[in-house]
């Protein structure tokens, strides 16, 4: 994650704040082994789609390869939410976020979404959200990052260590 903030530095990206690192169970459970997470607050004169292809290609300099969707992987950097922005609209968004369990393992979108459709349901994502956004507001769930944790199972949370 240091590496990938350095790479990511730029004229058209800044990174603002990183939270903690957080060891985590890896995602989907036997994909691989444990995770080493964080969030990040980025400032960018780039569009959502500029930065995600930003994203992408540092995950490639770095050694990343997409062959299966949710396989394993050496570095995963995901573009959670874009300030309010609901992309690419909120029928959209709902399409994504209400897919049933097993076609989120078949499908991918082809097309952006914003925020991310199931950041509200992921301790590793959340839990190094509220070391810096606590108070970030879901644009369409309306909900902050702090309430999301709160409504996470406890074992999920409890799951999300902090690294020494």
């Amino acid at each position: 994650m240091k590496l990938a903030c350095q790479k990511l530095e730029s004229e058209s990206v800044r990174v603002e704040l990183v939270s903690r690192f957080f060891m985590t169970p890896c995602f989907p459970i036997g994909a691989g082994p444990d995770y080493i997470n964080a969030a990040a607050i980025l400032s960018t004169t780039l569009s959502p789609i500029g930065l995600l292809a930003a994203l992408h290609q540092i995950e490639a300099d770095l050694g990343r390869q997409r062959l299966q969707r949710w396989g394993n992987r050496t570095l995963d950097l995901d573009l959670l939410a874009f300030g309010d922005t609901i992309s690419p609209s909120a029928v959209g968004y709902r399409l994504w976020h209400d897919l049933a369990p097993d076609q989120q393992k078949l499908r991918a979108p082809d097309a952006l979404i914003l925020p991310h459709p199931r950041l509200q349901e992921r301790a590793f994502v959340l839990v190094p959200l509220l070391d810096i956004a606590p108070d970030w507001c879901h644009p369409v769930l309306g909900l902050t990052v702090r309430q999301m944790v709160d409504a996470l199972p406890p074992a999920d949370v409890g799951a999300v260590v902090p690294v020494p």
